[in-house]
């Protein structure tokens, strides 16, 4: 393992992260909050860390192997996360400890959504900016963007973007070069964020909601800039534009980038894992309507409709948006609604879960397996898309969902071991693993009455989900360090 060019290029990573702490000192300059001076310590740690990282190897030269991409991606969730939490550690109003200072960031950068803070209403308005943007920076991967300016750099990317985006399709580009590539996604995400946002305001939204919201639906993070969620605006507008832009974010960005170009819709009824997104989506609106009407929850048939709706897309893809304490609804609606959150939205987007593709390949290896009881000596390849998906890719989709659910079961058990009641470990789990945020039982509303330790399992299990499994793990095996 060759440390010299990951500890430049994480020091390269920090001092870009500094950068991001520029709007939100300028807001609460503005705005005179109170927060300036956390902010300020936090932009003059984060440059010294990273001056520290990059100075002294500032004309070491070298490419990263893929191992090393690994690790620079981890150390960097970490190492921005528990930088990320300055701000929040320095407030004196409210006061924060360090482990919900940690949780809170950690919680932002991985899109998750879960918090440990009340009243969010009366918070400063430059913290209120600045959870909406370490999540919508988490969202596509501030790593990315790196990616995106390697050449300047003196070290290559192709690495640590695979490190980066993990998946079945992950080595697909949109263009021939790497950087091209995460220019592209960054240039769309950028696109749909503005679009998003201005969407929002001509909703009625203010400019301030209507760009912290728009920050957390593309990036399907579910922070708000109010204790309410979405269900603050009590809009029928405001739930319309959440919902596509949920949508839209839950599918592989690839696909709006291939859309783009050639100016057709066509792509995404071509594609297998869209279409299965789709279904995915509508099979479960049309079952939480059900249960809701037979039950009669709402008085009216349009607030029925509109609320199974929004929770059902926004919990679907692990946006974690809510307008409703769907945590108190009928029924099995509340299991159900979490369950779905697994699958999550596509690969190549910025949901969390296993992903739509992962279910599609594993039930169609089910079904292959089964088919084999009839005909034990047929060759039944398994096709996605017209195309046979080789033997690897099965292989490590099996390995994918057997860590997911030995990790599941782990963190499960130390979360009850740190005193929560099972629902209330079950759900934070889940809610966690697949960046969710909103659970039930105690963490139906916050993550506050959650112990320190179970605080901490539950930020690993968020950085888990966020980097999928494969590309944390890899770093407590034996054979990542040796050579």
């Amino acid at each position: 393992m060759r440390n010299k060019p990951v500890i430049k290029l994480l020091g390269v990573l920090l001092g870009l992260f500094s950068v991001t702490l520029l709007p939100p000192i300028g807001i609460s300059y503005f705005t005179n909050d109170g927060v300036l001076l956390p902010f300020l310590c936090a932009l003059a740690l984060n440059l010294m860390c990273g001056l520290g990282c990059w100075l002294p190897l500032r004309r070491a030269t070298g490419e990263l192997r893929l191992r090393d991409g690994f690790l620079v991606v981890a150390l960097f969730w970490t190492v921005l996360s528990a930088m990320g939490a300055v701000p929040l550690l320095l407030l004196q109003q409210p006061s924060i400890s360090v482990v919900d200072a940690l949780f809170e960031a950690m919680s932002g950068l991985t899109t998750t959504g879960a918090t440990i803070l009340t009243d969010i209403d009366s918070l400063p308005p430059s913290i209120l900016y600045y959870r909406q943007q370490l999540q919508w920076l988490g969202g596509m991967g501030i790593v990315v963007l790196a990616v995106a300016v390697m050449p300047m750099l003196g070290v290559g990317g192709l690495q640590l973007y695979r490190a980066e985006t993990p998946g079945p399709v992950k080595n697909n580009k949109l263009t021939p070069r790497i950087t091209e590539t995460a220019k592209g996604l960054w240039y769309l995400y950028l696109g749909l964020t503005a679009v998003c946002a201005l969407c929002y305001y001509l909703a009625d939204m203010t400019l301030f909601d209507a760009v912290g919201h728009a920050f957390s639906t593309i990036a399907i993070g579910g922070f708000s800039t109010h204790d309410g969620s979405l269900g603050y605006f009590n809009s029928a507008a405001v739930y319309a534009i959440a919902m596509l832009f949920m949508v839209l974010s839950g599918l592989n960005f690839a696909l709006h980038f291939t859309a783009l170009r050639s100016r057709t819709v066509a792509v995404y009824l071509r594609d297998p894992e869209a279409k299965a997104y789709f279904a995915v989506l509508l099979a479960s609106l049309l079952l939480t309507l059900a249960v809701l009407l037979h039950y009669r929850v709402f008085q009216q048939l349009g607030d029925t409709v509109m609320q199974s709706a929004v929770q059902v897309i926004s919990i679907a893809t692990t946006t974690g948006f809510t307008t409703a304490n769907f945590a108190h609804w009928p029924t099995f609606l509340p299991i159900m609604l979490l369950l779905i959150s697994t699958a999550g939205g596509c690969a190549g987007s910025t949901a969390g879960g296993m992903k739509i593709i992962r279910m599609i390949l594993l039930c169609k290896q089910g079904s292959r397996e089964i088919s084999k009881l009839v005909h034990p000596n047929a060759l039944l390849p398994i096709k996605l898309g017209g195309k046979v998906v080789p033997d690897q890719v099965i292989n490590a989709v099996w390995g994918f969902l057997s860590l997911y659910i030995l990790s599941y079961v782990l963190l499960l058990l130390l979360m009850l071991a740190s005193g929560a009641d099972p629902v209330t470990a079950f759900s934070a789990v889940t809610a966690c693993l697949n960046n969710l945020g909103p659970g039930l039982g105690e963490v139906a509303q916050n993550y506050a009455a959650v112990s320190g330790f179970g605080k901490f399992v539950l930020m690993f299990a968020m950085l888990l989900g966020r980097l999928e499994l494969f590309t944390l793990l890899v770093l407590f095996t034996p054979v990542f360090w040796k050579g």
